[in-house]
């Protein structure tokens, strides 16, 4: 099963109803959203649908930036500590199973976290803020890159790991993803010697600490006033995104 069918299956298994919901044309300001996720967080995996259906149905309203937050910095750290009493590495992926089923537009492997332990979400996070500063730059100069790059390399690698159960923090498995999908190595390469991703990956770090971000995925909208952190339903994002779009009455009482 493809990447691409995966995330389509969500949108028919759920129904959605993502039917023509998107503001008038004088409201489509370009609300922009910051996305914050660990690539090895599996609800981060899980919840890709609903950005994706946010996209669907705000279309050009609303600008998702994808920013990352660590999470899975140190993996065996992690383990070691959080699930020390609860079985550790068995303990995680009998975990992941039980949630994994309560999902069915997701594939988790079942040796996930057994055959293959990545030691860092780090990796995969400083090769993708790479990607996304090349795909910004192309897209600057007006060089053909495909739309959406970054978040189809994002998809694939998140795919790589949670279904197929490749270790997506070694270099040579993220070349492999990324080059599959049309990415210039070679200018990822150079843009992590020069440090300019790790500059930005600084910067996904800090904002992450200014907005206080608790985990993966937190989304954050309103200029960060709200935050909506975890396995938050579609329904409850959409309201607060219209709520966003809703012009308030004349005689309306302020909230503030």
């Amino acid at each position: 099963m493809t990447a691409s069918t995966t995330r389509s299956r969500w949108l028919s298994y759920r129904a959605l109803d993502v039917k023509s919901g998107k503001p008038k044309a004088a409201d489509q300001s370009g609300q922009k959203f910051l996305n914050f996720s660990d690539a090895l967080c599996v609800w981060a995996y899980i919840s890709q649908a609903r950005i994706d259906a946010i996209r669907q149905k705000f279309g050009d309203a609303v600008r998702i930036e994808q920013r990352f937050c660590s999470v899975f910095g140190d993996t065996p750290g992690k383990i070691a500590t959080v699930w020390k009493d609860r079985g550790g590495h068995d303990g995680y992926n009998a975990h992941l199973q039980t949630v994994a089923k309560r999902f069915p537009h997701v594939q988790v492997h079942p040796e996930v976290w057994l055959r293959t332990r990545p030691l860092s979400s780090t990796s995969p996070h400083l090769f993708m803020k790479a990607v996304q500063h090349w795909e910004q730059e192309s897209a600057a100069s007006a060089k053909e890159t495909a739309p959406g790059l970054f978040d189809q390399v994002m998809w694939a690698l998140r795919c790589a790991f949670f279904r197929d159960c490749r270790d997506i923090s070694r270099w040579e498995v993220q070349c492999e993803i990324a080059s599959g999908a049309g990415v210039d190595i070679g200018a990822i390469k150079e843009r992590i010697r020069s440090g300019a991703a790790f500059a930005h990956l600084a910067a996904d770090c800090q904002a992450a600490d200014k907005m206080r971000i608790e985990g993966s995925p937190s989304l954050v909208i309103n200029e960060g006033r709200q935050k909506l952190y975890g396995n938050v339903g579609f329904r409850l994002i959409e309201a607060n995104i219209q709520e966003l779009f809703r012009t308030p009455r004349a005689d309306e009482a302020s909230w503030c």
